[in-house]
């Protein structure tokens, strides 16, 4: 039995609050990331995705002092992303009590950073996120600035840089999945987890528990992350911070695997 990290992602916006987007636009405010972080606590949360998704659309550092209240709350081991351009933040974020870095734009437009980061930090503190999308003919890239600039590299392309670079683990976020309930993008993850030989985390999509064994057992995905069904409850997306039982995964997963 294969026990999988299950994670919820955080998304935070310029004013330091905890929203959740649907095809990385539409966005439905979601409250206090703190008050988040406690519950997730409450329901023994083994690790947290924590992505400012404005920080480098609007050019500024990460918000250290909030960074610093939300960890100093958080029983779990959290990754962080947004704003990161170099190694001194990237220190200062350690410092501060982050386990992870998570680079996107970053890892893409700046030559050597993420090979700098593994160097000084070590490739399991070092995570490159690929938001992928794809094109009216199935086309899919890599897209950065919060979905708003096309690369032209293909996930895989992309993928294989930044494992060769030193990166320790790719998130692959499904932009048009990304808050419709439809589904990890299998394709998608199947290719990259077939290209790399890193942990591969399936992210965009989940609407419950059955959705993570096929992107595991079918897709080679190393774990799961997840946003809506974790913030929202019902058909009218009521907020509801929630995280399925011990029980729940283990039947639904564990025992699956």
């Amino acid at each position: 039995m294969r026990r999988i990290r299950v994670i919820p992602t955080l998304l935070l916006n310029a004013d330091g609050g905890l929203v959740k987007t649907t095809k990385f636009a539409k966005r439905t405010y979601i409250g206090d990331p703190i008050n988040a972080v406690k519950i997730y606590n409450e329901k023994e949360v083994n690790e947290l995705l924590l992505l400012d998704i404005d920080a480098t659309r609007e050019g500024r550092e990460p918000r250290y002092d909030l960074i610093e209240d939300i960890v100093s709350e958080a029983f779990m081991p959290i990754g962080y992303g947004g704003g990161i351009t170099s190694v001194d933040q990237m220190a200062r974020l350690f410092q501060l009590g982050m386990e992870k870095v998570v680079l996107s734009t970053a890892a893409q437009e700046i030559p050597g950073l993420v090979r700098s980061a593994s160097e000084r930090f070590g490739a399991q503190s070092v995570v490159v996120c690929l938001d992928a999308k794809r094109s009216w003919v199935r086309k899919c890239s890599v897209y950065t600035h919060c979905g708003m600039k096309n690369t032209g590299l293909s996930p895989v392309a992309a993928a294989q840089v930044a494992v060769e670079q030193g990166a320790g683990e790719i998130v692959v976020y499904s932009m048009e999945r990304d808050g419709t309930y439809s589904g990890y993008d299998l394709e998608l993850l199947r290719s990259v987890s077939a290209a790399v030989r890193v942990p591969v985390i399936a992210c965009g999509g989940a609407r419950n528990v059955d959705d993570f064994y096929p992107a595991i057992a079918q897709a080679g995905g190393s774990a799961v992350a997840a946003g809506s069904m974790f913030v929202f409850q019902g058909a009218q997306r009521g907020v509801l911070i929630s995280y399925p039982s011990e029980t729940e995964l283990q039947e639904r997963l564990f025992q699956k695997l």
